[in-house]
């Protein structure tokens, strides 16, 4: 079999304060991309720090996360911001984390945005556009994780930005390749099994299997497990072992 390659990536640093949350330890040793919070969500500066210091330790692609300013939904709620404010936040986030970046001497490889703010960006091409906006005022060449099929990632092509597309290990699919919300049942895999044989399927067949029933064909570059998944750790365990059995290396690329 032909060796190949993919990115796993894992949302972290999203404790703030007192409250701690997801296993960010354990899972960075497992992963090879990261998307740390920065401030709106979840995460605060010294978590910012500390996380971007265990990534440059373990060697391990930095992403910024930027989200809606809900820390009391986690960035899960819908919200209706102005397009000129929405892209000042989404660059106040980056900026947030790129500080630190430059303070441990790595280079952030990407965006990904979080929660709702990246899911109402598969349809809106108003927050799709602020997204893209805010990142290249930043760095015209700094990629955005984007889902296949969303209008952030037509909007990123339109303006020349970046992309890496990405597919999502534990979460449940729709036809038209947007998330199932977590508010119906099904929507997050929580069974290791289960997702690596998922993960598996996008990487070595190229097409997902929805809530429904339905194969849809993806290509992915890099595939998501979230790190507050109660699993998480095992369930990373269990996909590198699938992988690894079956010759794809898992490795941070430099897009």
């Amino acid at each position: 079999m032909q060796r190949r390659q993919i990115d796993l990536n894992c949302d972290m640093g999203e404790g703030f304060g007192a409250y701690q949350l997801g296993n960010d330890d354990d899972v960075i040793k497992l992963v090879s991309s990261v998307n740390i919070a920065c401030g709106y969500h979840g995460g605060d500066p010294d978590v910012m720090d500390h996380t971007v210091a265990m990534a440059n330790k373990y060697n391990v692609g930095i992403g910024a996360h930027p989200g809606f300013p809900n820390l009391l939904g986690f960035g899960r709620w819908n919200m209706d911001i102005p397009s000129k404010t929405l892209t000042n936040l989404i660059m106040y986030q980056i900026g947030a984390l790129d500080i630190f970046c430059r303070k441990h001497g790595v280079t952030m490889q990407h965006v990904k945005p979080h929660g709702n703010l990246n899911n109402m960006a598969d349809t809106d091409t108003m927050i799709a556009t602020s997204i893209v906006d805010a990142v290249q005022s930043i760095n015209p060449k700094l990629p955005i994780y984007v889902k296949p099929n969303s209008e952030l990632e037509k909007v990123a092509n339109e303006k020349g930005q970046p992309i890496v597309l990405e597919l999502f290990a534990d979460r449940a699919y729709n036809k038209d390749l947007t998330l199932v919300p977590r508010c119906q049942v099904g929507a997050v895999i929580t069974d290791p099994h289960q997702v690596a044989m998922n993960v598996l399927k996008m990487v070595t067949e190229n097409y997902i299997t929805t809530i429904t029933g339905e194969k849809i064909a993806v290509e992915g570059q890099t595939i998501c497990v979230h790190g507050d998944t109660p699993s998480a750790v095992e369930m990373i365990r269990v996909i590198r072992e699938k992988l690894e059995e079956n010759q794809i290396m898992i490795a941070s690329s430099n897009y």
